[in-house]
């Protein structure tokens, strides 16, 4: 059955794959814009008159998008979205002064999640994460990355990654899955960080890879928590074992995290808040993607990531949530939207673009998903709104009216 989206005030294709420096502001926009869907892929783009003198609209669904934006679903490349537990108490605590690692230090940060996700069931896990996809839904989301990294140990790690698995296949957003086991060292394990990573290695991954639980590997590269040379350890046997790469870089200090990712050829390095001027040029002479967490900055009262340097200097930008119960706990696309935007200096088409292709890219999903494309999955979002520009202008508030994942409406 074919499907006409039809009238658009604005179609936002973001052809043409994934976007770097400059080509960010390229969104490819058709006033006027049409789509034929068939089945569950796109066939057709361009302005409704051209769709409607090929297509017959007879024989189809038709959705009249008349003062309405078209613009592909949102691929949010980078969250947490598993895991057990709360730390409303730990956020108070920021607010009054403690630091992040002070909070760490003290038993809280990943250790305080870490034990009630390890207590936590697969029915509790997989409950809890089918609400926050929901909610995930609701603002847009068609495609999101999903991480272990809160159990630290085998059976959890893996739980983690089942129910995430689960999930993929029993409601409509696709989920990237990602081993994160080194997220931080467990208790189990202090002073001995390489011990803990030849467990991950050796007693955790092959699992992980037999069962086909995870195509990425992530490790978390700063002070305290994972060095470059322990990181490159690590990241080297993932990617013998057949796993794409991620890395949590240089967040809180400049380790030279970004440098490293671009030079193994990761598929992203993510925060980057503290990235130097060396990691960026880096970074854009590579094919890894500068993945922004504005979210987290705001969240942590920190400076934001110079995303508008890095796509000065030539970077690809992906910007995602970095929904976690800890440094972030929002998956809130508005309001990362209105944060790039106002705070990072970013333009909404440049935006929009980390939010879609560049994300897809990612999280190795841009030949299929990112854009409004022949071909390509018929994952589509419409605004109720007839322009970009009332993305940034509704500060915070939602304005996606409609969803389509997979050519099926599922929201609206």
């Amino acid at each position: 059955m074919k499907t006409i989206i039809k009238n658009a005030s604005e179609l936002v294709t973001c052809k043409g794959g994934v976007k770097y420096g400059k080509a960010m502001s390229d969104i490819g926009l058709i006033h006027d814009g049409a789509v034929v869907i068939d089945d569950d892929k796109i066939v057709a783009v361009g302005t409704t008159d051209e769709i409607l003198s090929k297509y017959d609209s007879g024989d189809a669904i038709v959705i009249n998008a008349e003062g309405k934006t078209v613009m592909p679903g949102f691929v949010d490349s980078h969250t947490h979205f598993i895991f057990g537990g709360y730390r409303a108490d730990e956020f108070s605590w920021r607010l009054k002064g403690d630091s992040y690692m002070s909070i760490m230090e003290r038993g809280g940060g990943i250790a305080s999640t870490m034990k009630a996700t390890r207590k936590a069931s697969f029915k509790e896990l997989y409950d809890e994460g089918l609400s926050r996809l929901k909610r995930m839904l609701s603002y847009g989301v068609t495609t999101v990355e999903g991480k272990s990294g809160y159990g630290l140990d085998k059976d959890t790690e893996i739980r983690m990654l089942e129910v995430m698995k689960a999930l993929d296949e029993e409601q409509p957003v696709d989920i990237v899955r990602t081993y994160l086991g080194p997220h931080a060292t467990p208790p189990e394990y202090k002073d001995r960080n390489m011990d803990f990573l030849k467990f991950n290695v050796e007693e955790v991954m092959p699992v992980v890879k037999e069962r086909e639980l995870a195509e990425f590997a992530d490790i978390f590269t700063e002070k305290n928590v994972f060095s470059i040379e322990e990181s490159e350890y690590y990241l080297k046997k993932a990617h013998e074992m057949g796993f794409k790469l991620k890395v949590h870089a240089d967040e809180m200090y400049d380790l030279g995290g970004a440098g490293m990712a671009a030079r193994l050829g990761a598929a992203s390095a993510d925060h980057l808040l503290m990235a130097s001027d060396e990691s960026i040029e880096a970074l854009s002479k590579s094919n890894t993607i500068a993945t922004l967490l504005p979210a987290t900055a705001f969240s942590l009262g920190a400076e934001y990531a110079r995303g508008r340097k890095m796509i000065d200097m030539g970077a690809a930008v992906a910007i995602a949530s970095d929904y976690n119960p800890g440094s972030c706990h929002t998956c809130s696309i508005p309001l990362i939207i209105a944060i790039s935007c106002i705070y990072m200096h970013l333009t909404i088409e440049e935006v929009i673009t980390a939010l879609t292709i560049n994300g897809a890219a990612a999280c190795g999903r841009s030949e299929s998903v990112g854009s409004i494309e022949p071909g390509k999955k018929a994952d589509i979002i419409i605004l109720e709104k007839p322009s970009i520009n009332f993305l940034p202008y509704c500060t915070g508030m939602n304005i996606v009216e409609s969803v389509i994942k997979d050519g099926t409406l599922v929201k609206g």
